[in-house]
């Protein structure tokens, strides 16, 4: 009796590990603090402004990259970041996007890309999501910060709610 139950938690385990994935890289540094502790009961709060532009899309999914990004500008706003969107224009280059980052007077500015946005074939179709997502100082387009990650889930879940897991654990602090 013992034995079958040993079975079966390794075969629930093999199960669950098997239907969702996630990989994760992330620069040493964090995102920059939005506050910083004054004393123990007050925090200050900085001037932290973000020029956000829509991710670059390398899939076949219409519009991933401005999803993605408008989940990023979400979660930066939770976090206490002044977000100046540009997701509904083109995206620009690198140096575009600095430029326009310096006339934003913006002292970061967000650059990524999409590379998969979809729900695999198959019975179950389950979502799966993969970002690059970085941070620059605008002043001398100097990396502050940079994840890479991918994450799918199971076939009930959707695209959305799988990115936006996956940029938050990219996001932590």
């Amino acid at each position: 009796m013992k034995l079958l139950q040993i079975a079966m938690m390794v075969a629930l385990t093999i199960l669950v590990s098997a239907c969702s994935t996630s990989s994760l890289i992330v620069t040493q540094k964090g995102l920059p603090a939005v506050y910083e502790d004054v004393n123990e009961t007050h925090q200050k709060k900085k001037d932290v402004s973000v020029s956000l532009f829509r991710l670059n899309n390398y899939t076949d999914t219409p519009r991933a990259g401005m999803r993605a990004a408008n989940l990023i500008e979400g979660i930066l706003l939770t976090k206490g970041y002044k977000v100046k969107s540009h997701l509904k224009e083109k995206i620009p280059s690198m140096k575009k996007a600095r430029k326009i980052a310096k006339e934003d007077g913006s002292k970061y500015f967000v650059y990524g890309g999409v590379s998969e946005w979809r729900y695999k074939t198959g019975i179950d179709g389950e979502p799966a999501v993969s970002l690059q997502v970085s941070l620059y100082k605008t002043k001398k387009s100097k990396l502050v910060w940079s994840a890479t990650g991918s994450d799918s889930d199971w076939g009930n879940a959707s695209i959305g709610t799988t990115a936006q897991d996956l940029l938050l654990e990219m996001m932590e602090e």
